[in-house]
């Protein structure tokens, strides 16, 4: 594995696509129950941000989309990485406040972490991490498990002293931390996003998964194959994943990248700044350059 070339240290998730039956549905919850503002809509596709400038979710609504089969390839959940524990709380208290059910609180050792469904059943994650210097490692990898949040004791964090009012939009700090995909094959998964793409290994410890990352993070995309080994990719009307987005840090870096794909005999496709391929599960992954903060037209005035 010594000539393999690591992604760069400092790349990172962008924005996944999401594909949703009903647009006017998706964006209430997103923007009513999580906090997100509408930067751009035109026709059935939404961009959504937490700060007014920077693309954090797309959305494209088809109307006659079907729900995503279970046992079949695609999104787990996409994780939206709050910047403080305040602010998780007060993700917490949104939730509470609109009588949004939680599928699960869970406390990772590095991340404490919400998990609910959008009204289309696309997997959400609302997390915050524990800062570096407390994670532990065993055997060299990072350290993490699943164990019951403290929910009290994370909404004691919005106490007047230690917060501020709980219906807050979205921290402007909000971004996308992570992806966790449904895939059939975890070696095959590994090849191409390690192999290929050159994302580390950080944890092999859950059963059936697999946690990658750039630049020493926890994990940057999750790959599991809960779904069914040899899981077949859902059809091309279901809600679900679209793409999600890998950012690296220059121009230089996304031409390397690229053009060590064409030499391992994968063509990825020219989009607008970026390139659009699929990962051995079918799953659809978008590459760009970190240009900065994406600003798009001006926000739409809003109702209310």
């Amino acid at each position: 594995m010594s000539d393999l070339v690591p992604i760069p240290l400092n790349t990172r998730l962008g924005a996944p696509a999401l594909t949703i039956a009903r647009l006017d549905r998706s964006l209430a919850f997103y923007r009513d129950v999580l906090g997100f503002r509408l930067l751009q809509q035109e026709g059935d596709r939404a961009e959504l941000t937490a700060d007014g400038a920077t693309v954090v979710l797309e959305l494209t609504g088809i109307p006659d989309a079907r729900p995503k089969p279970p046992r079949t390839t695609g999104l787990y959940h996409f994780a939206i990485l709050v910047p403080t524990r305040i602010m998780l709380a007060r993700s917490l208290r949104r939730l509470i406040d609109a009588r949004y059910p939680l599928q699960g609180a869970s406390d990772h050792l590095v991340s404490e972490a919400l998990y609910l469904a959008d009204p289309d059943g696309n997997g959400i994650e609302i997390y915050a991490d524990r800062p570096r210097d407390q994670w532990r490692y065993q055997h060299g990898k990072i350290a993490m498990a699943t164990e019951p949040l403290d929910l009290d004791d994370l909404l004691a964090q919005l106490s007047p002293t230690r917060g501020g009012a709980a219906d807050e939009m979205l921290d402007p700090a909000t971004r996308i931390g992570h992806v966790h995909l449904h895939v059939g094959d975890l070696a095959a998964a590994e090849a191409f996003y390690c192999g290929l793409l050159g994302f580390e290994v950080m944890q092999r410890d859950y059963p059936g998964a697999l946690f990658v990352s750039a630049g020493g993070y926890h994990h940057h995309i999750g790959l599991n194959v809960w779904a069914g080994v040899g899981a077949p990719p859902p059809p091309p009307n279901a809600v679900g994943l679209r793409y999600f987005t890998i950012v690296l840090p220059t121009d230089g870096d996304l031409t390397a990248l690229i053009e060590r794909l064409r030499a391992a005999g994968v063509s990825p496709d020219r989009e607008g700044p970026g390139w659009r391929l699929l990962d051995p599960a079918k799953n659809g992954v978008r590459l760009i350059a970190d240009h900065g903060r994406r600003t798009s037209r001006p926000i739409p005035q809003e109702p209310g």
